[in-house]
């Protein structure tokens, strides 16, 4: 399919989805994020994610750009992203990284931190994806939403033993 008929079956409406996981992690926010400001050790913790390949010259902070090959049971897409917020907080403060997604699926996703007690994170990601009416409308919006649900959870908890086991 070329980018042009994307765009014009794109153009034709698309249904959304919110999709929200969180997790505490038992490490302070400046540890978490000196894993998660490595946008290409990504695919280590997410399952979905088989390759990013940069398509700029940096590979962090706003306006880095990149391509993401995600694979989600049948389902294979090469997802363009962009940084839109960096903010890599003071201390122990919360940190945050805001991205969008410019392929067939579109949205904006967002990593968050947190300080919590005894010296943990709380980690949040949330998406809002827009799916184009091809891939099912509003019944595969609901459906993607909750796979994707899952899988991150499952993301989110390999990150957490991977921090965690240092």
């Amino acid at each position: 399919m070329l980018v042009s008929d994307v765009r014009r079956l794109r153009s034709r409406g698309a249904e959304g989805a919110a999709v929200s996981v969180s997790t505490l992690i038992d490490a302070p926010p400046s540890e978490v994020w000196d894993d998660l400001r490595d946008i290409g050790s990504h695919t280590t913790w997410m399952q979905d994610a088989v390759a990013i390949r940069f398509t700029s010259e940096r590979h962090h902070g706003v306006g880095t750009t990149f391509e993401a090959d995600t694979k989600v049971g049948p389902f294979r897409l090469s997802d363009p992203m962009e940084v839109t917020e960096w903010d890599e907080g003071h201390g122990e403060g919360a940190r945050s990284m805001g991205i969008r997604h410019g392929g067939v699926v579109t949205g904006t996703g967002r990593f968050s931190l947190e300080a919590v007690a005894g010296g943990r994170t709380r980690f949040s990601w949330d998406e809002e994806l827009s799916f184009p009416w091809w891939m099912g409308g509003a019944t595969g919006s609901f459906a993607a939403g909750q796979v994707l649900r899952l899988v991150w959870k499952r993301n989110l908890a390999n990150l957490k033993r991977r921090i965690e086991s240092r």
